[in-house]
Parts: C-alpha cells; structure tokens; sequence
C-alpha cells in the first residue's frame, strides 16, 4: 500500500492555532507531527516591568483558563517575596479556580469534543416536541437555506466518520450541548462572584485575595454550584459513559507516551487536595523541579538550547531554522516527555496514595466498562475529565464550609528588590508553572511552562516524539474519513495552543 499524508490544518474546535502532520501506512499512522503555527512573546514583554503586573499581563495568555496563569503568577512572586497566604485566600482561590475547571471541562466535552460522536443531521429530522431542539432545528433549517458560506456552524462542515444512527443518543447529545451554554454561565458566574470578573479576575493578587465575601455571597455560590453539580451527574456522567460503549474502539489508541505528571492541584488551608508527583512504567516517583527543562531543538527560536525555566532569557524566534516546525518549545522531564492534564492527576493521585480517589477512579472504570490499562486512551481522557469535574464539584462544598467570611485573606505585601520564585498550578488541561527572578525590583526575566507546551512539544534533542505525537502512532485510519480519527485523538487532550505558544 502506498505510504499516505493526512494533514489537519488547522485542527478546528480547539483553542489557539494549530497543524497536525501524519504519515499513514498499512491503515495505521507510523509518524506524526505536532505543529503550533504562531508567536506571542509573553515572556519577552514582561522583562523590566514591576512584578505586581505579572499576575494581570500572565491572564490575558488565555481566555478559558486565565485563573490558573493569575494563581501561578501570584504564587512565583510571593515565593520571590517570602509572602505566606492566609488559609482563607489558600480557600478562596481554590474556589474560584475549581469554578474555572468546571466550565472549562464542560467546555471541551460538550462544546469542543462531543460533536466528533453525534450525527448532527439527525436535528433536521426531529418530529417531537422539546422546544430547545424544535429551535435548534427551526435554525440550523434556516441557516442551510441562507447564502452563509459556513451555515449551520459550528454544527458543520464536519469530516465524514462512524457516526451513530441512534436518535436517542444523537438528539439528546445535542440538547445538552445547548444546556451546557447555560450550565457555563453559572460556572462563570460562581468564578467572578469571588474573582471580582471573568475572564481575567480582578481580585487575585500576590498575597491572597482582595474580596473577603460576606455569607449570602458564598450561599450564592453553593446554590449556583449545585446546579452545575447536577448537570455533572445527571448529564456530562452519562453521556460520557454513553459514549464508551458506542466507540469501544477508542479505548485502544491514544495511548501516548504512559509517562504522567501532576505539580499536585487544589489548596486547601494547610496542604493539597491532589497530590504531586510523576508516574512512569517502574511507579510513582515525587516531583523534583530540578529535573525540568525546555528543549528547542525542533522549535522556531535561536539555538538547540536545553535550559531550565529558572532564569532562562525570553526566546528569540528564528522562523528559517533548519529542521525546525514547530513555535512550541519541548518541556522535557528527566529528559523525557510526560503527559499532563486530569488523566495524569488522577494516576498520580491514585499511585501517591490517595485512596478517595483511587476508589472513585476504579468505580469509574467499571461502570464504563474499561479495564485499567485501557485508561491511557482516546476514551480514558475524556472519562478521566468527567470524573475529575464530579470529584471537584463534591470537594467544593467542603471548600465552602472552611471559608471564614471574617478572617483575613490576603498577606500584606512589599516587593523585594531581588529574588526568585516558581509559583506552580494544575490548570485544568494540566501542570502551569511561573517562574521569576527579581532584579532591581523589576522582573528580571520570567519563564512560563504550560499544559500544552507538555502536550503538544515537538520532537526533543533526542528526536523523541512529545506526547500527542507519540499517542497518534498506531492509530487505525479509514481513508474515507479524512482524518476523523486523528482529530478525535488529538482533541482528546483539550489543545490550548494559544496558552502553548504564549
């Protein structure tokens, strides 16, 4: 069989800008790229100015998880600082960046991922009497009746695949895709109603948070939270479980590299709900910062350096450098690349010790029908996520309860003139971490290191493949689909190539 190209460019219902190359032969992928089209320079334009910007300029990085870059930014310089935060703000933080995963988990399924499993068609042929899905095909007749170049987006165009002929899965999928919109709101409003506003909080600031809420804020929150919570159990649960046991085939590729990291997630008032620590084929190992590194051997900037975040120079692109495809940089651990994301916290998680989780994660499994080393996986992303967002809407209520509405919430703060600081974070695509050092009372140089750099790197020093590049080998491939396959694998790890590419 002739050896045949599948490009997807650019991977469309994703964050951010990105190219996906293969090489297919004998139905199977046998070499992939991953490939981030565009620079934005953050790290640059923060050099020499006052750090209190960071945590402001770091959250206009990204639209759906700006949350994590301000609580990473405020944690590297009160680090820098040696400024302790209150149990309270520790509490309130966690709250309003648990609020950000919520949508941002019901964002990638619903809205990002789940249409690559729904015969969107059936719509048209709708006879009953739901009057979200009566309006919903009342539009979509209209718009394939008008003269849009794209009617019916982002329903359509869509690559043609093993779509379901189910009606029931089908139509329902797609109602609570337009109940998610709503379900999105809350989670949003939960988030501003301690951050001040969302996106791009205003509240959050080095040394804790600037708003103490008063009882009926935090019993708003609760009320809100409850819904969201129900939509969790009574929808995104089952629907993801629905999903398993009509693609059981995606239980088998994606498997990556099996390698996975977590910086340990959700403060809670003396210590961390989900634990840090990195599991490869030989268990789990705790984390040493020490062994991380970003490589840029395939990427479009000056050099093949191989240097740790602490104090590396913002990068200076070189877009004619031989060998290079990719803006992304390689974030290497121990010279190797990790998977990072709510697959990996949940492994860590459960091979750190963490029997609530660990229990929950197996009672998961079977109910999906999956069996342990099918976790690592297409379909074991997605259920990992699912039962991450019910896990965290469970944890929050207890979130709430500690929070003492006339306890103090932020550290007073006074830069120093010098100093460094890493401030870590679980950004719900995966492991954030900020680092600075202080000169003259200035940022002296910053370093940011996100989910999608990990994800998404290129090819190492050592011409290893990054993660979703190694979990696109194998993958079986009908040519009449025109890349569906590898569209469902890669979306399977929530790209966020603008966050990646900052």
């Amino acid at each position: 069989m002739v050896t045949q190209k599948i490009i997807l460019d650019p991977v469309t219902r994703i964050e951010g800008h990105l190219r996906i190359d293969t090489r297919v032969d004998n139905g199977q992928v046998i070499e992939a790229w991953s490939k981030g089209e565009m620079f934005r320079g953050f790290e640059a334009l923060l050099k020499g100015r006052d750090p209190l910007d960071a945590p402001v300029i770091t959250q206009r990085i990204c639209g759906v998880c700006p949350v994590s870059h301000a609580i990473a930014s405020c944690k590297a310089i009160e680090a820098a600082n040696d400024l302790r935060v209150p149990a309270n703000g520790r509490l309130l933080r966690t709250l309003v960046l648990s609020a950000n995963y919520l949508q941002s988990h019901i964002l990638h399924f619903y809205h990002l991922s789940a249409l690559d499993f729904v015969q969107v068609e059936a719509l048209l042929d709708y006879s009953g009497r739901d009057p979200v899905l009566l309006d919903l095909r009342h539009w979509a007749r209209g718009e394939l009746n008008s003269n849009r170049v794209l009617p019916v987006a982002p329903f359509l165009p869509k690559l043609p695949g093993d779509y379901p002929g189910n009606p029931e899965w089908n139509l329902g999928a797609l109602g609570h895709y337009v109940e998610a919109l709503d379900i999105r709101q809350e989670a949003h409003r939960m988030a501003a109603l301690l951050g001040g506003k969302i996106p791009h909080t205003a509240t959050l600031v080095p040394g804790g948070l600037t708003l103490l809420p008063e009882a009926a804020v935090l019993e708003d929150f609760r009320t809100r939270l409850r819904r969201v919570k129900r939509f969790i159990e009574n929808c995104y649960i089952p629907d993801l479980l629905r999903v398993a046991r009509l693609f059981p085939a995606y239980a088998e590729t994606g498997r990556g590299v099996e390698r996975y990291l977590s910086y340990g997630a959700f403060d809670e008032a003396d210590a961390v709900w989900m634990p840090a620590g990195v599991v490869k084929q030989d268990g789990y190992a705790p984390l040493d910062l020490s062994l991380i590194r970003e490589e840029t051997h395939a990427s479009f900037y000056r050099g093949n350096s191989q240097e740790p975040p602490q104090g590396a120079a913002a990068p200076v692109p070189q877009p004619d450098k031989p060998g290079a495809y990719s803006w992304l940089k390689a974030p290497r651990y121990d010279g190797l690349s990790y998977e990072v994301g709510p697959l990996a916290r949940l492994k860590v998680a459960a091979a750190a010790g963490h029997r609530p989780i660990a229990q929950a994660l197996a009672a998961f499994l079977r109910e999906a029908g999956l069996a342990e080393h099918q976790l690592p996986s297409t379909l074991g992303r997605h259920a990992a996520r699912a039962l991450e967002a019910q896990l965290i809407a469970e944890r929050m209520e207890h979130w709430l309860d500690q929070v003492d509405p006339a306890a103090p919430a932020i550290a007073p703060h006074q830069n120093r003139m010098t100093g460094t600081g890493v401030g870590l974070v679980e950004a719900p695509r995966g492991a954030l971490g900020h680092w600075i050092t202080l000169a003259a009372g200035r940022i002296g140089s910053y370093q940011c290191v996100v989910p999608s750099t990990w994800n998404f790197s290129p090819r190492g020093q050592g011409q290893d493949p990054g993660p979703v590049e190694a979990a696109l080998l194998g993958t079986p491939i009908n040519p009449d689909f025109k890349g569906l396959e590898v569209a469902r694998v890669v979306r399977s790890f929530d790209p966020c190539i603008a966050c990646a590419v900052h």
